[in-house]
């Protein structure tokens, strides 16, 4: 581990989006002597959301944290930081994606996730939306999870399949690694 990324941060910002929001919140963190370790944007409604783990020697990190109150208070941002530390991955078989689409029904993606939990599988990443499609609104979304080695895919599978006809849901798995 070198000096330059011995302590992390995580630090999420949410405001009304425009253009160059993304440039100077960038700007920011490279003028504290920070690195984008990983960052993820979305505008949901008419909100622009930012998060990104940072990484830094104490210094870069007692910098963000004193700078990003007074600033994102000038670009009409509210954030929020925590400190963390790098992550370490469970040990793990394969990696997936699940996609599922179908007709948006309130609870759906509240029980896949529980089927994930109740699996013992960790979700590294989700995204969920809505779509009109003729006369309904459809419901998407992606799911990101590694299996662990003590979990059978083949079972795994055989319960989502039931799971999917539970909640009339279509879907795909995909091996990615």
């Amino acid at each position: 581990m070198t000096a330059f990324s011995n302590h992390q941060i995580v630090l999420t910002a949410i405001g009304e989006d425009r253009p160059g929001i993304v440039s100077e919140l960038t700007q920011l963190v490279s003028d504290c002597h920070c690195n984008i370790i990983d960052s993820r944007i979305a505008i949901l409604g008419c909100e622009f959301t930012f998060i990104m783990l940072l990484s830094g020697d104490m210094s870069a990190i007692s910098r963000i944290e004193h700078v990003i109150p007074t600033k994102a208070m000038q670009l009409g941002l509210l954030t929020m930081m925590k400190r963390t530390s790098s992550h370490t991955p469970s040990e793990f078989c394969a990696g997936y994606t699940l996609e599922y689409t179908g007709i948006d029904t309130p609870g759906t993606l509240s029980k896949v996730t529980r089927f994930f939990a109740d699996n013992h599988i960790s979700i590294c990443s989700l995204k969920s939306d809505t779509y009109d499609e003729s006369t309904d609104t459809k419901m998407r979304c992606e799911l990101e999870f590694n299996i662990p080695v003590d979990v059978d895919i083949d079972q795994f599978k055989v319960s989502f399949e039931s799971l999917s006809h539970t909640l009339n849901v279509d879907y795909i798995f995909k091996r990615i690694r």
